[in-house]
């Protein structure tokens, strides 16, 4: 029982199942493991998104608190399925790299691989507060 209890109070970030798990703002299924999204609240909810902007706009429409929220990650694009923390993460703006809701917001880990990315792809650059 109290190993239970520990258990169930944990705070670990959820990760992405994808195929299986639904947006929590658009209610599509996950598929594209080059993108996604995730919210970690201050009590150790996950909240999974196809796409940082599907998280954006989860926010925008007070669906939840900025003060519920203990973390934003994104999906690496050069790392399918991995998840960085959104924030310090950089974002490239494509026609060229499709993005599941069609806003083709792609996320980088470091500003060196978004530029790479937009060498390749063109588009435009931001940090996550121009983004939001």
């Amino acid at each position: 029982m109290t190993l239970f209890l520990l258990a169930s109070c944990s705070k670990e970030v959820a990760q992405i199942k994808y195929g299986t798990d639904q947006c929590e703002n658009c209610k599509m299924t996950l598929t594209d493991k080059k993108y996604g999204a995730l919210i970690f609240t201050n009590k150790g909810k996950s909240y999974k998104f196809d796409a940082a902007e599907c998280m954006l706009d989860y926010v925008k429409e007070n669906k939840i608190s900025e003060s519920e929220i203990d973390k934003y990650f994104v999906i690496n694009l050069p790392e399918p399925g991995v998840l960085t923390d959104a924030v310090a993460a950089t974002y490239l703006i494509s026609r060229e790299l499709r993005s599941p809701m069609g806003e083709n917001i792609s996320a980088f880990k470091n500003k060196a691989d978004a530029e790479k990315y937009q060498t390749e792809f063109g588009g435009e650059i931001f940090s996550w507060d121009e983004l939001k």
